[in-house]
Parts: structure tokens; sequence; C-alpha cells
């Protein structure tokens, strides 16, 4: 069952962020890592050390559904054949292979992450696969129909400037599509996930891994998940990027596919009009929780 929410906005978050500020999608998890500035380092290497087991997990995971949703939500994004793809986080290629597929030979697909170890693992054809970050992608300016974004969004530092990167690297008309895993809303079924990715996922990835962390990792993809910010944040933050019709669909209560559109003027951040008695702030280098 799916369903789309509406854009419901609190009028008391504004829709400008500080100038400067960084927006991260979860507080600080110190059980992993130091502090933030640890943070980059730390999920680096964890998703370089656990790439050769990251996909036979995935699988026994997701009960081998993975493939099919992800085809299904590209193509609920408009994605088709002939179209330009930057996949932005690509990890080891399953929402890009996905893409790829779409698009076909007309098409162009280009994969960028940060991990050495997972983009060694992808097997993506004629794909561009460049390592990088989302919030400082290594392409040009206009230059894509769709970015896409595969449960990769709780690993970005600053989710404000990579939405920036994707208002700046889509063509104007141009769709961003960001899958996720959201907490269900339920006590009942928030209580039964975490068990399932925090316990079970766990003993599976320790059973059937060569890599020592596999296990601590879906630990931490659990974990980053509990605390996330709401969906509302992420839609809010999508505008202040630039984007209009910012929506989110929800699948099966637990996947959220939010896209949005690059206005055909090409009007980014910088131009949003300010609300009336909303205050956009002056500071600079701050941190808050997006």
């Amino acid at each position: 069952m799916s369903r789309f929410d509406p854009l419901n906005r609190d009028p008391a978050t504004p829709l400008v962020a500080p100038v400067g500020a960084v927006t991260t999608p979860h507080r600080p998890l110190t059980g992993y890592y130091e502090d933030e500035s640890r943070r980059q380092q730390y999920v680096r290497d964890i998703f370089d050390s656990t790439a050769a087991d990251y996909d036979r997990i995935e699988r026994i995971m997701a009960f081998g559904s993975g493939p099919w949703y992800r085809r299904q939500a590209l193509r609920r994004a408009g994605v088709g054949p002939g179209a330009a793809v930057l996949d932005a986080g690509c990890g080891t290629g399953l929402l890009a292979r996905e893409a790829l597929s779409l698009v076909g030979p007309q098409g162009r697909l280009v994969g960028i992450d940060p991990s050495p170890g997972m983009l060694a693992r992808a097997q993506l054809g004629n794909a561009e696969l460049l390592e990088g970050r989302a919030e400082s992608l290594p392409v040009p300016d206009e230059s894509f129909d769709f970015v896409t974004m595969g449960y990769a969004l709780r690993h970005v530092g600053d989710v404000s400037a990579a939405f920036r990167e994707f208002f700046r690297v889509l063509k104007p008309g141009g769709t961003v599509l960001v899958l996720e895993i959201t907490k269900p809303a339920g006590a009942i079924g928030s209580a039964a996930l975490k068990l399932y990715m925090r316990g079970v996922v766990p003993l599976l990835a320790r059973a059937v891994s060569r890599s020592a962390g596999s296990a601590e990792l879906w630990r931490y993809y659990w974990d980053t998940i509990e605390a996330c910010v709401p969906p509302q944040r992420v839609l809010d933050t999508l505008l202040q990027a630039g984007f209009t019709q910012a929506r989110r669909q929800l699948e099966l209560g637990l996947f959220s596919e939010y896209r949005a559109v690059k206005p055909l003027d090409g009007i980014g951040p910088g131009n949003v009009v300010k609300p009336t008695g909303t205050s956009t702030g002056t500071s600079t280098g701050t941190s808050r929780s997006l």
C-alpha cells in the first residue's frame, strides 16, 4: 500500500536555512565515532571494509525484492530510455544498475560514491564511475535529467549542500529521487523493524560475511534510521535548495521516495523568496540537525 504525504509544512519552520549552516541527517552517533568531525572517515572505512559482502547481505535482508522495488521507484520518478542519470552515493550500484537498464543504450549513467571499495565492486557496464561526495559532485552544471540517491542520505554530512549540488547538476525541469528507509510511525512496527535490522540482520551478516565489520555496519544502518530526522524536514530542505513539487511517497509504511523538480526557469538557492516575517539568520559555519 502506498500513499503521498502532502506538504503540510509547520508554519514555524523557516523555508530558508541560515547562511553557512551545516544540516545533518541525524545527531552524531558517538558509539561509533567520537564526534561529527570523525564521522566521514568512519563511514568511508566501514563501507570500504565490508564492500565484498554488501550485495549478498542486502539480498538476504530484502528477501531478493530489492531490484524489483528500485526499478519501480525509478519508473515512478519518470526514468526511461535515453535519460541522463547521476546516482549519488551509488555504492556497489544496486540502484544504478536498475537505472542503467531503464535508460538503455541511448541513455547515460554516472555513479558517484566516496568509498573506493564499494565502487570497485560495482558492475555497471558502460556507466561512468567517479569517486566523490554528494556535497561536491565532480560533474558540470545542468548535465543530467535525473539525480538519484538510494539509501545514502543518512550517511551524508551536509544534506543542504548535497541538495544544492543535486539542483546544480540537474537540467531545468529535471527530477531528484531520494530513496530512504523511514522508521515506522507505530511503536509496534518500529520495534519489530529494530529487532530485525539491529538483531537478526547482524547475526545473518556475521554468519555469511567474510568481513569482520559487516555485523557492525548493519547495526549502524539501523541506528542511523532510528536517529534520522522526520520526513517533513527532508521535504523542507529540498525546497530550501530551490526545488519545487517536493513530495514523499510511502511504500509499505517503510520505504520513502522523495521526489522534487528543478524549475524550468532554473532559479536556485539564493533566489528563494523569503516568507513574510521569517528570519533567515546570518550564522556561518554552524551545525544543526536537518
